[in-house]
Formats: structure tokens, sequence, C-alpha cells
């Protein structure tokens, strides 16, 4: 039996008796739940610009730093499926108001905490927001917007949800540099109260009966699964991966994911999430997708930062400002996205995506120079933004029409679940692998540099240029050393991703989903067709 729901009818998302939102509700929706995700988004990266604050302030170790950003992530990811299922159940709107009110109730306590141990707590709880949060806007959107518009809405859903994380990083940066590295939360907090004034005026509640019991069992091992891997990816660069706590989480991860997926299959029809719908393209083509792309990204991301601060010597507002044009155009490609995908195809879209991503990288593995600056880097900034934002809006579309409408808290949930896992994942393979590259490179261009010093450039590029400022004849050798051998482990991280690319062409290419069946009148109100013009 055929479990591509993309042409279900589409009916009045209230589930209240309200009718289908007409063209101004339409686009008030959408600026609320977009306004929601970018507070989610902007947390996600915000804290990374404040790390040396925070330790300085809170006489925190880098380990207990590290541990206050990822805690959100952890939590965050860990909770989307269950929470994403609950909101389905118990009604989109009443899920977003709770999320929206705990999120920003964290923010604040965040904001003022004197110590690491209240911060690491309010992290956890803007998490289990977040996961309240994210999965619904998504969800509101393939629930409440017609087939028609709905490729356009997820369009600007996905451009957020892709660029939001520059943005809002580049936002803190602001916040850092002019007043206070507190101030960071003021952003998160000021976008909570703006989505939900809109979210309570405007939003449509909708829900959906279900005559099965709620899956508190694969809710529950779903969440283990979550953190164990996740923990095993962001944890593993740092602890080594052959440490106690790295093994006890990959062992823990891969035994819940794995039971997981037999006590779904036992399931069947009251399943949290019906495992066998990974046979169909459009899930599985989209999952994949997302999971590599924004893989791709965040490893970019990461391995551009010390380029642009130790390489080119820039502060981190300037580095962040350098990012916006790969996020602006991916913001818009994202957009345009859903024209192109009507016209020629979903498949035909991310492919073109992934290869111009591909492409973007390889420029970038190709033109880079430590004397280059940033032209050296910017075409492939420019095409992998493009390629992105080609790839991600299809493929969460693919995602969220394999799910039946009464699924969508879920569908939703799992578009975000891959992207987390996605996000950690490239994290650690781009950034181990230009880690490796570096140390590999300036063994060979140490001669002459006292062995102390050495020994610190081994560390790191930042760490070499630090070393390097104390003066002494050999200053201007080891910064040369330094900036060229990260431009050699910039290159096998560039190769890498050009890899990774490839195989998802030909998987895109072979797999992909097809274009959905036409939509079926069902007798409601058509909502006009420029309701996003």
């Amino acid at each position: 039996m055929s479990t591509n729901h993309s042409a279900q009818p589409v009916r009045a998302a209230t589930g209240d008796g309200e009718g289908v939102p007409d063209a101004r509700q339409l686009r008030t929706i959408l600026i609320a739940v977009s306004v929601a995700l970018m507070a989610v988004i902007a947390s996600v990266s915000g804290l990374n610009v404040a790390q040396t604050h925070m330790a300085v302030e809170f006489g925190a170790s880098q380990n207990t730093i590290l541990w206050i950003i990822n805690i959100y992530t952890l939590a965050l990811a860990a909770l989307l499926l269950p929470l994403g299922a609950i909101g389905d159940r118990l009604g989109r709107k009443p899920m977003l108001i709770a999320g929206l009110g705990v999120f920003g109730a964290a923010s604040v306590v965040a904001g003022l905490a004197q110590s690491a141990e209240v911060m690491l707590a309010a992290r956890v709880a803007a998490g289990v927001g977040a996961a309240m949060i994210m999965p619904i806007t998504l969800a509101v959107i393939t629930s409440t917007f017609p087939e028609e518009q709905r490729g356009k809405a997820i369009g600007v859903w996905t451009g957020v949800a892709g660029g939001g994380g520059i943005l809002g990083m580049f936002l803190s940066a602001l916040l850092v540099d002019v007043a206070d590295w507190r101030w960071l939360f003021v952003l998160p907090v000021a976008l909570v109260l703006v989505a939900l004034a809109m979210t309570v005026k405007s939003v449509p509640n909708s829900r959906e009966a279900s005559g099965h019991r709620f899956d508190t069992v694969g809710a529950l091992v779903s969440a283990v699964a979550v953190v164990g891997l996740i923990f095993v990816l962001q944890e593993g660069p740092e602890r080594g991966w052959t440490a106690p706590a790295t093994l006890t989480g990959l062992a823990a991860g891969l035994i819940a994911a794995i039971g997981f997926v037999v006590w779904e299959l036992r399931r069947r029809e009251a399943a949290l999430l019906d495992v066998r719908l990974f046979r169909e393209r459009g899930l599985a083509g989209g999952s994949v997708t997302l999971l590599a792309v924004f893989g791709v990204q965040a490893g970019i991301a990461v391995v551009l930062f010390p380029f642009f601060q130790a390489v080119l010597g820039w502060s981190g507002l300037l580095s962040t400002v350098a990012l916006m044009p790969m996020a602006v155009t991916m913001m818009m490609a994202s957009g345009l996205a859903p024209k192109l995908a009507a016209r020629v195809g979903p498949r035909s879209t991310m492919a073109t995506g992934v290869a111009l991503a591909g492409v973007g990288l390889a420029l970038m593995a190709l033109l880079v120079s430590a004397d280059g600056g940033f032209a050296s880097i910017l075409p492939g900034m420019l095409a992998m933004g493009v390629g992105m934002g080609l790839s991600m809006t299809p493929s969460t579309e693919a995602i969220t029409g394999s799910l039946p409408r009464e699924k969508q808290g879920v569908a939703s949930a799992l578009n975000d679940v891959t992207r987390e896992f996605g996000t950690a994942l490239g994290v650690a393979l781009l950034g181990a692998l230009l880690s490796a590259g570096y140390r590999g490179a300036i063994g060979d261009r140490l001669h002459g540099i006292p062995r102390e010093t050495a020994d610190t450039a081994r560390e790191g590029v930042a760490n070499a240029v630090e070393a390097a400022q104390g003066g002494g004849p050999h200053a201007r050798d080891l910064v040369r050393a330094a900036k060229e051998s990260f431009v050699d482990g910039w290159q096998q991280a560039m190769w890498a991703g050009v890899a990774v690319m490839a195989a998802l062409f030909l998987y895109v290419a072979l797999r992909g989903p097809g274009r959905p069946a036409p939509t079926v009148a069902d007798g409601h109100e058509t909502v006009q067709a420029d309701a996003l013009n």
C-alpha cells in the first residue's frame, strides 16, 4: 500500500471547525513560526562567540564551557521526536505557546546566571523549550498551508533554518563587541515575545485524534539513542574516540537505536515513527540529503572561523560578517527552490543543489591560499550557499510529504533530528580532518624553531600565532608555517566534503524523490495563489 501522503487533500488545519486561513492570515502565520524558529536557531550558535567571557566570569574550565554550549543541542535533539508527536495529539498551537514560554523563561535565567551550574540548568530548560517549538513550526506550515503554497512556505522555513544560525551569530558577536556577553540573551527573548504575541493572535490550532496510546517506550528509547550518538559525535574529538565515556555513549546510542527500530516495527500503526517508511524514496532521499548538506555546512563554518581569525587576523565580528554572503545566497536560493522544483522536479532541483555545493567546496580547495585572503574563498562560499539553498527545501518537503497529515509533528521532528545529526557529524568529521591535516603539515615546517614554541604551534594555528607574538627571530617564519599548514589541512577537509557531495549526487540522481501526485480537491475553499507574493 502506498504511503506517500503528499497528495492528500488539503483540509482546514484548525481542527476546531475553523475555515482555511486566507492569504493575509497565511503570511502572518508564516512570519510567526519563522520568528519562533529564528529564536531557537540563533541560540544554537550564539554562545560560541562568548566562550572566553563565560570562562573568565564563571571561573569555569573549557570543558564546562563546551557543555554549556552543547547541552542545549543534546536536550533539543533528544526530545524532538517525542514532543513533536505530543504536539500532534494535544494541539500544535498550545504546544508552541508553551514552548515559547519555557524557552523565553530559560533564556532570561541564563542571561542572569551567576554560576556555571545555573547556566547549565537554564540551557537544558531552553533545549526542552526549543524541542517543543522547532517541530511545531514546520508542522503548522504543512498542516495549514494548501498544497500550492506549501512549497513556498517551506522554502522560507528552510531559509531561516539554514541561514538563521549565521545571522544569529552575527547579531550575537555584535552584542558581545558593543555591550556585554549577557546581552546575547536579549535577542532570543525579544524574538520569543514577538512570536508569542503573533502566535496567540494569528496561528490556528490543529490537532489530530489518534486511536492508539502514545508510544512512551519508543519516545524514551529514541531519546537515549539520540543523546548517546550525538554525545559521541560532539565529545569524541575532545575526549578521544577510544575514551571510556565515548565508547559508553556509542554503545548506549547504538543499542538504543537498534532497540527503537525493533520496537517500532512491532508497534506498526501505533508507532512513534513507522521506520518502514524509509523504504520510500521521498523520506529516505530527503533525510540523507539533509544529513549530508547540513553536515557539510556545519563543518565549513567550523573551519572558516579559524581561517578568518587566525590566518586573516580578523575579529570575531568581522569573521561573522564574512559568513553573510553564504547565508544570504542560501536563504535566497531556498525561496527560489520551490519554483524550480515545480518546473523540473524535486530530484533535479536537489541534484543541482548538491552539485553546486560540491563545486563550491572544490573551488575553496583549489583557490584558497594564505596570501589570497577572503577573495580566494568567496566564489566557493557563494556556490555553496546557492547549492545548499536549492537542496534543503525540496528535501524538507520530501520528508513532510512522506508522512500523513496527523503525523506532521513527527515528520517535522524527524527533519530536525536529521539536521542535528548532520551538524554534529560534519563538525566532528571536517574539524578532525582539518586538525589532522594541520598537524601533519606543520611538522616539516618547524625546523629551527625552539622546541617549546614548536610544540605549542602543533596544537593549532591560533596557538602558533599566539606563540609568535612573543617576538624573536623566528616569529615571521612560525606564522608563515602555521598559515600554510592550516591551508593544507583546509584543503583536506574541502576535498572530503567534495567526496561526500559526489556520493550524495549519485544517490539523489538514482534514488531522489519524484514529482508528487496532483492534489485532490475536497470541496474546501482554495487559498489565493498569491498568498506569499
